[in-house]
Formats: C-alpha cells, sequence, structure tokens
C-alpha cells in the first residue's frame, strides 16, 4: 500500500497498491453503463459518425482538462473531496466555503448510486434470463429459440412491471457493491479493479471480435466512423459534449476521491490521459461490438435506451453460440457496472468516514442503506409508483417519476455545476504554485490546460447546464 497521510498529516491514510492499481481503478469509475449503454444508445441516436468524431474532440478538450483538475485536488487534499477542497482554499487565503463544489459532486455521486444501482438490477436480470436460456438451449445455437421477436423484446418492460423483483434486484447489486467498498481500498477497490476490469476487457474484445466475424462489422465500423457535415448540428454536438462529460465520471467527486489515495511519484498529467483514453477506446469499442449484431438483425441502430437491454437481446437470436455470447456480454456489463458503483459509493463513505469520525464498515452500511431506501423508490417509479412525480410542477421534471427525477437533477443540474465549480476553483481560485507542484505538466502544454480550464470548459459546461434546465432553447 501507498504510504500516505490524512488532511491533518499524521494520520495514516489508505492508498493504492500501485500507479497501476490507482489507473485500473480510475478506469473501472469511468468505464461504466456511460461507456456499454448510453454512448451506443447516444451515437445510434445522433447520426454515428459526426457524433462520434465530436465526442473525441470534446474527450481532449473538456473531460480530460477537468478530470486532471479532479485528480489532482484529491491527490493534493489528501481527504475526501471536500476537506480536500477546503484545504487547497486555505493554503490559497480563500474562503473555506469553496468546499461546496464537492459538496455538489458528492451529493449527485450518492443520488447517482441510488438509481445506477436500479439499472444494475437490470443487468443482473438478464444474466439470469441468458444463464437460464443457455441451459435450455445449449451452446451452440441462437438465443431464445423458437420464440418470437415481440417476446424478447418484452423481457424489459416484463421486468419494469414486476416491483418486488425491481427491488430485489436493485437490493442485491447495492449490496455486492457494499461488500467490496466495506472492505477498504486495497482488499475491496482495488481488489474489484485488479481482477475484474482485466476480465472485463478480455470479454469486452472477445464479444467485439465475434461481432466482426458474424455480424455486420464492415456497416458498422461506417456508422461510426464516416464523418457527414451535414449531420453535425447543434443539438449534436451538444450531446457529444454532454456524452465526454457524463463518460468520465466527473462532476460527482469520484475522481477527487480516488485522487487522495494516489501517492506522490504519480504523474497525474499522464495518467489521466491514459484513463481518458481507456474511456474513449472502450465507448469506441462498445459501438464496435453492439452494431454489429444489431445491423445483421436489421434493427435500428437509434433504439436509445432499448439499444442494449432490448434490440440486442433480439440480435443474439440468429447468431451462432448466441445464449453464450448473451450471456458474456451481459457479465461483462455487470463487471463494468459493479467498478462504477464502487467508485460512486466511496465518495459519500469517504466524506461521512471522515466527518463524523466513523469506521469504513459503519459509513459504508449508512451510505448504502441511505441509498438503497432512495433507489426503492426509482424502482417503484416504473410500477406501483408510476403516478407519483414528485416534481411535476415544475416544467423541467413535467411527467417524471422518481427515477427520472433522479437522473434530470443529477446530470442536468448537479453534476455540470459541480464540474464549473472545479474548473473555476483550479483555474482561478487555487493558488497557481499548488496547482504546478501537483498536475504534473510544463511549458506550452500546461498554459494550454490552465486556459482549457478556465475558458473553454466552463463555457461548455455552462452551455450543458443552461441547455439542460432550459430544453426549449433548442427547439425541444
Amino acid at each position: 500500500m501507498v504510504a500516505t497521510t490524512g488532511s491533518d498529516g499524521v494520520t495514516p491514510r489508505e492508498g493504492w497498491s500501485s500507479r497501476s492499481a490507482f489507473i485500473l481503478a480510475a478506469v473501472g469509475s469511468a468505464v461504466g453503463l456511460g461507456n456499454m449503454w448510453r454512448f451506443p444508445a447516444e451515437a445510434g441516436a445522433n447520426g454515428g459518425g459526426a457524433f462520434v468524431l465530436f465526442y473525441i474532440f470534446c474527450v481532449v478538450l473538456i473531460g480530460l482538462p477537468i478530470l486532471l483538475s479532479e485528480t489532482l485536488i484529491g491527490r493534493h487534499g489528501q481527504a475526501s473531496a471536500p476537506e480536500s477542497v477546503r484545504k487547497i482554499a486555505a493554503e490559497s487565503g480563500k474562503s473555506s466555503h469553496w468546499d461546496t463544489l464537492a459538496s455538489f459532486g458528492v451529493t449527485g455521486a450518492f443520488i447517482v448510486l441510488s438509481f445506477y444501482c436500479v439499472v444494475g438490477g437490470w443487468v443482473l436480470y438478464y444474466v439470469g434470463v441468458f444463464a437460464s436460456d443457455l441451459v435450455a438451449t445449449g451452446l451452440t445455437g441462437g438465443a431464445f429459440e423458437g420464440r418470437p421477436a415481440e417476446d424478447v423484446e418484452a423481457l424489459l418492460p416484463g421486468l419494469f412491471g414486476n416491483a418486488g423483483l425491481m427491488v430485489g434486484l436493485h437490493a442485491l447489486f447495492i449490496a455486492i457493491t457494499f461488500y467490496f467498498v466495506s472492505r477498504g481500498v486495497s482488499s475491496g477497490i482495488e481488489w474489484v479493479a485488479t481482477w475484474l476490469m482485466p476480465a472485463f476487457f478480455f470479454l469486452f474484445l472477445a464479444i467485439t471480435i465475434y461481432g466482426a466475424f458474424t455480424g455486420a462489422f464492415s456497416e458498422a465500423v461506417a456508422y461510426l466512423f464516416t464523418f457527414d457535415a451535414s449531420k453535425l448540428t447543434g443539438p449534436v454536438m451538444l450531446a457529444a459534449v454532454g456524452q465526454a462529460f457524463f463518460s468520465l465520471s466527473l462532476g460527482v467527486a469520484g475522481m477527487m476521491t480516488y485522487g487522495a489515495y494516489v501517492g506522490r511519484d504519480v504523474n497525474l498529467a499522464g495518467t489521466s490521459g491514459i484513463i481518458a483514453g481507456a474511456d474513449t477506446a472502450v465507448a469506441l469499442i462498445a459501438g464496435l461490438a453492439i452494431f454489429p449484431i444489431v445491423f445483421a438483425a436489421g434493427l435500428e441502430p437509434n433504439a436509445g435506451p432499448g439499444l442494449m437491454f432490448q434490440s440486442l437481446p433480439i440480435g443474439f437470436q440468429n447468431m451462432p453460440f448466441g445464449s453464450l455470447v448473451g450471456l458474456l456480454f451481459f457479465v461483462m456489463v455487470f463487471f463494468a457496472a459493479l467498478t462504477s458503483s464502487v467508485s460512486l459509493m466511496e465518495a459519500p463513505t469517504a466524506w461521512l468516514k471522515e466527518k463524523a469520525n466513523l469506521g469504513r464498515p459503519v459509513a459504508t452500511l449508512i451510505v448504502t442503506v441511505a441509498a438503497a431506501l432512495l433507489g426503492v423508490l426509482a424502482a417503484l417509479s416504473f410500477n406501483t409508483m408510476s403516478d407519483f412525480q414528485p416534481l411535476g410542477f415544475l416544467p423541467l421534471f413535467e411527467g417524471q417519476g422518481m427515477f427520472d427525477v433522479l437522473d434530470t437533477v443529477t446530470s442536468k443540474i448537479l453534476m455540470p455545476v459541480g464540474a464549473i465549480l472545479t474548473a473555476v476553483f483550479v483555474g482561478w481560485i487555487a493558488e497557481r504554485r499548488l496547482i504546478d507542484s501537483e498536475n504534473g505538466l510544463s511549458g506550452p502544454l500546461e498554459r494550454f490546460w490552465l486556459f482549457l480550464v478556465r475558458w473553454l470548459c466552463p463555457a461548455a459546461l455552462t452551455v450543458i447546464l443552461i441547455v439542460g434546465i432550459f430544453p426549449s432553447i433548442l427547439g425541444e
């Protein structure tokens, strides 16, 4: 374990055992359902190649600078996200109230955790469905043999209508997350990263190769990488900016929290580049894994959120080894979802552990129970509480149940605000000598990064915030 101290400079603090452990954990935090589910859905809904190219552009110019900013705050503070910000503010002679920016992130992480584990429950459901189908049909056949596509498509609505199953799967997923976070950094969080991420990448590449030989791979490549300037509209560019931001799990204090466990010998700039590069590669390969199967089945790529949970299972029907590949695919998605949920749980756990002077198991249990209860409301919003619209009197939340409200509050308000404040804090508030000592950059590259953090990132994120709250600006 890396020898680190807490914010008081004396108390021993948990840390990563190596730079590679931090990279795997941070990649695991970033690589989740945002890559496996949201990126292909967003690419499909926004014209493919034009969206993808602008997305990569946004990762480099917006996502990466904020990612480095968050990790350097955590590494310098060596504490929970709010305490790390407070420490830098104090050393810079600024108000301690700047810790509010990290509080946005911690709150966002907690809320995202609550409904993220509901979606994690969906993944567990499909793992079970394909496992049962594999037992019934054998290894070589397609998935769901003899069943019409309508029955396969109806699996997800059927799950949504079963309140008990929805709540039970949510509880199981968050309980698994609790187990690993409660064990600590080296025995729990790092273990998840160092074992599950390599397994994830192995399965990921295997399924992509499978799709290349059995699906419409050339059609998928053309769809994802053929640039058509006419499709690069304002809404498409905004969707790409948002996806680049959300894909890296920015604005939820996770990278600040993980950065606090990093030793001083790690170059944060180079490491952040590796993390952003790996996350982007996973998003692109996810498209190459999913779209060949979708196109080979004659399905539409613009199915939105249903792409992974409805279109893809139908695509596995007529493919050799469909049940086996479907099972491995959703096991792979489960690995990605778990590494992200661990990161989401660790941010509020680290804060509560430090704020209330609690042991890790107790702090983790409190966060888990609170998030689980909130998640139950999100799960029930698909069935028994479908008519409950807690903020329906506000235009932004009109017609939204509890799940959608939690998603909207975090994705359209808390996360963008937290990231904007991070950029302003690092770019304008924190003393330069503190930032220079942590960022791992020098010369023109450091000046360019500082320009992005001071000007481009706040401007782009402010646009995301405004359009998210007032979508009518784009005529939506």
